[in-house]
């Protein structure tokens, strides 16, 4: 699985440069990465020139969710039991600013846990979407 699309990381580029130029720029997460046997999740704003460095949240599980840089090559080279590797959820999608995240985050002691908590905030629809139960029972 490609980690982070050309698309995206034209747009997580484009956020460093922003954050760069404007300190108080406070991008929400585009990208989460995270391994489907464990609670290792990275939530991922900016993408530094060097097309590696990741800046985000990050939450290897020990219920300290923090905020800082992290290795697209080191995540990608990661290999997990059973053969499998990080993933990156290709339903995501936050419009909440990556400080929101991460006061949740550190509040709720997860990112998992914070996503749960911005529910209601997060954006629906989506073909991963299940319609809503009919409440005719039809």
């Amino acid at each position: 699985m490609i980690l982070i699309p050309a698309q995206t990381a034209r747009r997580l580029a484009a956020n460093a440069a922003r954050s760069a130029a404007d300190p108080s720029f406070d991008p929400a997460p585009l990208v989460k990465l995270f391994t489907p046997v464990g609670a290792a999740t990275w939530l991922a704003s900016e993408l530094d020139p060097d097309g590696d460095t990741l800046f985000g949240l990050a939450d290897l599980g020990f219920g300290c969710p923090e905020l800082g840089a992290f290795s697209l090559a080191e995540i990608a080279a990661l290999r997990l039991p059973f053969g499998l590797a990080i993933e990156r959820d290709l339903f995501f999608e936050s419009d909440a600013p990556l400080s929101v995240w991460a006061d949740t985050a550190r509040r709720a002691g997860s990112i998992a846990a914070a996503e749960t908590a911005l529910a209601p905030e997060l954006p629906r629809g989506g073909s991963n979407q299940l319609p809503p139960p009919d409440p005719g029972g039809g």
